[in-house]
């Protein structure tokens, strides 16, 4: 009994194995993650569509209320974040504002640039900046 209350003490939830987004259109979505963004697609069911994002899965799949009052922010970490939107914007991603200094931290700049998929869920690129670093 004690065995089983010091598991239950020391468990915690510490890793992501899948992200999900509700989508209005499937095909679109698929089109907009693999070919704008580039994501490496997985596998696709009916009403889904499975990405990997080294590792970590990105399930879209037709919801009931997409992009409806709240979603979840996905960040993704890029090394050079003007770089990466740059590239995006020449696939026909827009972004709601140019990469943009957020915190300065002790070791490292918080830069980030937000944008939004076909379905208006919120996105963004982030990138640490050293000192240094370009």
């Amino acid at each position: 009994m004690q065995a089983a209350n010091a598991v239950k003490a020391s468990f915690g939830l510490s890793t992501i194995g899948q992200i999900a987004l509700a989508v209005s259109q499937l095909e679109r979505a698929v089109a907009f993650y693999r070919d704008a963004l580039g994501m490496r697609q997985l596998f696709q069911a009916p009403k889904m569509c499975f990405f990997d994002l080294n590792g970590l899965r990105l399930m879209i799949s037709e919801g009931e209320s997409p992009g409806a009052g709240h979603s979840s922010v996905l960040y993704f970490r890029v090394a050079n974040i003007e770089e990466a939107s740059k590239a995006l914007e020449g696939r026909g991603v827009a972004f709601e504002r140019t990469p943009h200094l957020v915190a300065r931290m002790p070791d490292h700049d918080l830069w980030m640039a937000f944008f939004r998929d076909p379905d208006h869920n919120l996105l963004a690129l982030m990138s640490e900046v050293r000192p240094g670093q370009p």
